[in-house]
């Protein structure tokens, strides 16, 4: 099987990797620059490495879009029609209902799936790649609405052959919202913390809840701009309940409501330790809702 990696950047470049050793598989690597070419060759990243996106395609059979959402976009316009027949098209962004939406421009001969590796870092380009990257994440898949289960098994295969802990299926919705709570509004709350006027003062002072907490925000901006901009309805949602939520804590503490905040922490806390323990018992022993 030929599988053709469009973007060898930090997902890409891990991705491709990963696959190296994958039985009956060949892997390509596109890219754009003379500099990644080379990296990619000195590393062995790929069995083949290429700038022509055209003769790539020619040949795939699965083709992985490893690029920053607005770049998956219009690779899919200006190439809807170079896909080979019975080709499985698939990506990694951050985002999946614009994809998904732009992806119904393809033939019907080809299958597209959306596709989030749940992994990541700080740093992004290939000399950060990492093959271990995808160890223990999550995978998930939006099959679109005439996706095959050969394509989904496909996937699910590679998936664990890369190392990932499960692979979770949703439509391109639920998976937007969702991961503007549990990621997207993670690193909105992070970028607030460090436009307090007094971050650089507080050296000294930080522990690692602070680390920990501003981690992300030393994003790379121009992939993050687009992922927020491409989900703002479902992450402004997100961003306003938590405002109601900071809200609330705030005025228990101007009340001075000792009773109320100690409510409100342990009504929190407890939901942290039941989902700690959903996570420590997998996926089939859900607890109850509260």
């Amino acid at each position: 099987m030929n599988v053709t990696v469009i973007g060898l950047g930090l997902i890409g470049g891990s991705l491709a990797m990963a696959l190296r050793g994958c039985p009956d598989i060949r892997i390509t690597g596109v890219v754009r620059s003379e500099h990644t070419a080379q990296l990619a060759e000195e590393r062995g990243v790929c069995d083949t490495v290429t700038r022509d996106p055209m003769a790539a395609l020619a040949d795939s059979d699965l083709v992985w879009l490893c690029m920053p959402p607005v770049a998956v976009l219009d690779f899919i316009k200006d190439h809807r029609e170079d896909f080979r027949p019975g080709t499985l098209v698939t990506d990694v962004c951050g985002v999946k209902t614009a994809i998904m939406e732009t992806a119904k421009v393809l033939p019907e001969t080809v299958d597209f799936i959306g596709c989030h590796p749940m992994a990541g870092k700080e740093t992004s380009k290939l000399e950060n790649a990492d093959a271990g990257l995808f160890q223990n994440a999550h995978f998930i898949l939006t099959p679109g609405p005439d996706s095959t289960q050969e394509h989904i098994d496909l996937l699910e295969d590679l998936a664990r052959y890369m190392g990932f802990r499960d692979t979770v299926l949703t439509t391109p919705e639920e998976h937007d919202a969702m991961i503007a709570y549990t990621s997207q509004v993670m690193h909105i709350m992070a970028a607030a913390v460090c436009d307090d006027p007094d971050l650089f003062l507080c050296s000294g002072f930080e522990g690692g809840s602070f680390r920990d907490c501003t981690r992300v925000a030393a994003m790379d901006v121009p992939l993050w701009t687009e992922l927020f901009s491409l989900n703002a309805p479902a992450l402004t949602k997100t961003i306003s309940r938590l405002e109601d939520n900071l809200r609330s804590y705030r005025q228990v503490l101007e009340a001075g409501d000792t009773r109320k905040l100690a409510e409100k922490l342990t009504w929190s806390s407890d939901r942290k330790r039941r989902i700690n323990l959903e996570h420590q018992r997998g996926d089939d022993a859900k607890l109850p809702p509260d």
